[in-house]
């Protein structure tokens, strides 16, 4: 098949190429008249630009381009996420998640021994018995003033158990529990990475991925806590002489807020991510099928 180009004159005749020569040097006139041939050239831009228009739009619904409100919902959520994860950060950078307190006369009148670790570095502090509850029986709390000395855990370096009270700590379970709460934390990260790529390109595709980082983020870290007191059960069980008395510290309370935290915010981008909301689905308005 031959294609012919529609062209158009000063008069606005559409002409068919070829034809000039033939009609004694002036352009000829397609057949059906200048309002046919116009016709083919709107019809043939129309298709042109509704072609273009209808991939710019496609695109958009594809991507889920988001509005004002829900990009001020994504970052109410996104808010809630970020105090997760700075609690997650205060609780593994502190040394305060568990504590282990001998009773307070168990070496002298005067001075007491109490210890506090994390899971990086274990403190041994000496407290005055003067300045504990006399209604407490055991040594501390640890916040108490008192000479600290604070040393580094070695199951990262050469894989020495540490001992405390004449009790050894299980360094399986230590490491177990560290590598939790740093694989959470880089859960973290790339779940704010796909929030503010979401909020930049307003395409709210990426809430979806950033949702499930942060469920599992925060899942994560209730499990580096049920694994670390797993720990503490093993050092308190390894030696008997020394009575103690254990608690788990405000580090692991920092934790298990931020976990509780991170699901909340997880399960907040899953909802914003769903193309309808589910309280209309399950609410209809009146009058509505």
């Amino acid at each position: 098949m031959w294609s012919t180009f529609v062209l158009t004159d000063e008069d606005g005749r559409a002409v068919v190429p070829g034809t000039a020569a033939g009609v004694g040097g002036a352009g000829g006139v397609a057949p059906g008249g200048p309002a046919q041939g116009a016709g083919g050239l709107v019809s043939l831009m129309s298709g042109r630009s509704t072609f273009g228009g209808n991939k710019r739009r496609r695109t958009t619904s594809t991507g889920h381009a988001m509005t004002e409100a829900q990009e001020g919902k994504i970052k109410l959520a996104f808010f809630v996420a970020i105090v997760g994860v700075v609690l997650t950060v205060l609780g593994v950078g502190t040394e305060f998640w568990a504590e282990l307190s001998p009773p307070k006369h168990f070496y002298n009148n005067q001075t007491c021994l109490t210890a506090h670790y994390g899971l990086w570095k274990g403190c041994t502090k000496t407290l005055w018995v003067a300045d504990i509850d006399p209604e407490r029986e055991s040594c501390g709390p640890a916040e108490l003033p008192g000479e600290s000395n604070c040393t580094y855990f070695k199951f990262f370096t050469t894989g020495e158990n540490a001992v405390m009270f004449q009790k050894t700590t299980e360094k399986n379970l230590n490491v177990a529990a560290a590598m939790l709460a740093l694989f959470s934390l880089f859960l973290m990260v790339m779940g704010a990475i796909c929030i503010t790529m979401s909020l930049s390109k307003e395409i709210l595709f990426f809430l979806k991925p950033a949702s499930i980082c942060f469920i599992l983020s925060g899942v994560l870290v209730l499990l580096s806590i049920l694994v670390f007191h797993q720990s503490v059960l093993a050092l308190l069980a390894s030696n008997h002489s020394v009575p103690l008395h254990h608690e788990l510290s405000w580090s692991v309370s920092c934790l298990g807020c931020a976990g509780a935290v991170l699901i909340v915010g997880g399960i907040l981008f899953l909802l914003l991510a769903l193309p309808c909301s589910p309280w209309q689905k399950c609410l209809p308005k009146d009058g509505s099928s």
